[in-house]
């Protein structure tokens, strides 16, 4: 048995080293470029129209799920313990240049959000109750026709969103209450379960507006302390961003390395703070009721997820830790607790419960954003409701078991099948890339002509075929 382990352990790190290490960084920095190009530089022509869209986001779901919605469940997903203990830990491993290399990944990353989630909305499928689902797993099947890879991505989602990152959260969530007061863990992963139960057991419209209400204030919240933190050290902001490009560029020679070490972490934390190109996001945004009513308009919304995930709440954690002046790679101090330690330093006492708190609603939004990710393609792969009850329970065992033990193989393995989910995620919007392109020059056409753009199926033969005619 012991024999048994030790070779699946080694299975895993390899297959962790191959994707992670070279693979997947390439791959994903590769595809955000290629559709950075083939869109014109999307994200920063039609910056101002993302602001647009999500004005008007809340309206028009006629008791579906609303576009703001959507975009807040994705956020939810999004916005973790990746934006304090996994910037704190680039930062420390790769020195303040990390930041930059977030940055850079952060803005690649908004057009490969805007493609898979494009993609999830226009292969969504109706689900006779007002709502719809839709994501990775729909659009291979229809629009590459491969179901059994449209399966594998299904279970490797499940498998590290729906269950093992739901017990790091978990996990995340009763080590900081732990620190900041003292709790018990057992308690703490009890009490979180009960909290999530009534939620994930209302489905995906109950996340949704559980989500809405809770991801606008939390991110609102944490950003005005970090600007209270910013500007009580103003004056040496400007000396922290050069710090940061110098870093980065290799001008100076800062803690935790040189430009490759700043490179690997900040590209490796950016992908996995933001997702873009995961394939997790467009399971959330498969299920809104867009205004207009056209793919590409959640395209543009769940761009903006990408930028305030990395470019504004990571920043922020960033801002914190540099100015405060605790970041010291000999410490040995890392992840959540270098960020609360640097808050503390800043703000006093009270900040190492801000960050436990902090990290309760990040974490917990999370984890109720990756389970409505789960159900998605529990029910593709099923189509039974017996079956998403299983799944419910067991999301609800592994949020108990992750507040009381630490298990780095679990957390390893879903390391590696959220790898494997990206590969065949990027693989399929590369393929399929062609529709969006397509899609965007008809949204782009109607707003020049000065319409409200409308999707009308019959202008893509090939789309129209394989779409869902109930939808649109």
């Amino acid at each position: 048995m012991t024999e048994l382990k030790e070779l699946f352990v080694s299975f895993v790190d390899a297959g962790n080293g191959l994707l992670w290490g070279s693979v997947l960084i390439y791959l994903l920095i590769g595809a955000g470029l290629y559709f950075t190009f083939r869109t014109g530089f999307l994200q920063f022509r039609s910056f101002g129209h993302m602001f647009e869209l999500i004005k008007g986001s809340r309206e028009g779901a006629d008791g579906g799920i609303s576009s703001f919605q959507a975009f807040s469940t994705s956020l939810a997903a999004r916005v973790g313990t990746g934006n304090m203990a996994g910037v704190a830990v680039a930062i420390y491993l790769g020195g303040p240049g990390a930041v930059f290399w977030m940055w850079i990944t952060a803005l690649v990353g908004m057009s490969t959000s805007f493609v898979e989630s494009t993609l999830a909305q226009a292969y969504k499928i109706n689900h006779k109750d007002n709502t719809f689902r839709g994501g990775p797993a729909y659009y291979i099947e229809k629009g590459l026709g491969q179901r059994w890879l449209g399966i594998a991505f299904a279970i490797c989602l499940i498998i590290a969103f729906g269950l093992a990152f739901n017990g790091v959260q978990s996990n995340s969530i009763a080590a900081a209450m732990n620190t900041a007061f003292g709790t018990d863990n057992t308690w703490v992963g009890v009490i979180l379960a009960l909290a999530t139960a009534p939620i994930i057991f209302g489905g995906m419209r109950s996340v949704a507006k559980v989500a809405e209400l809770i991801v606008p204030f939390m991110a609102i919240g944490y950003l005005v302390v970090a600007f209270y933190v910013i500007g009580i050290n103003i004056t040496l902001l400007p000396d922290v961003f050069g710090t940061i490009i110098g870093s980065a560029l290799g001008f100076e020679q800062a803690a935790g390395g040189a430009i490759g070490a700043a490179m690997m972490q900040g590209i490796k934390r950016g992908l996995f703070s933001n997702e873009a190109g995961m394939g997790s996001a467009p399971n959330a945004a498969a299920t809104a009721t867009t205004r207009p009513n056209h793919p590409v308009a959640q395209g543009y919304v769940q761009m903006l997820g990408v930028f305030i995930d990395t470019i504004v709440i990571c920043t922020a954690t960033a801002s914190i830790i540099l100015l405060s002046g605790m970041l010291d790679t000999d410490s040995g101090i890392t992840g959540i607790a270098l960020t609360q330690a640097a808050l503390v330093e800043e703000v006093g006492a009270w900040g190492a419960g801000f960050i436990a708190i902090a990290i309760l609603l990040f974490a917990f939004t999370s984890l109720i954003a990756n389970y409505s990710y789960g159900e998605s393609n529990i029910e593709y792969i099923f189509k039974s409701k017996k079956a998403i009850n299983v799944y419910r329970v067991a999301v609800l065992a592994m949020v108990v078991i992750g507040a009381v033990v630490d298990l780095p193989t679990v957390w390893a393995f879903a390391d590696l099948s959220m790898g494997m989910m990206a590969l065949i995620n990027l693989v399929a919007i590369l393929a399929l890339s062609g529709i969006v392109f397509a899609l965007l020059k008809d949204y782009e056409t109607q707003r020049k002509e000065g319409k409200k753009p409308t999707f009308d199926r019959t202008k893509f033969p090939k789309l129209d075929k394989q779409i869902d005619k109930d939808v649109w």
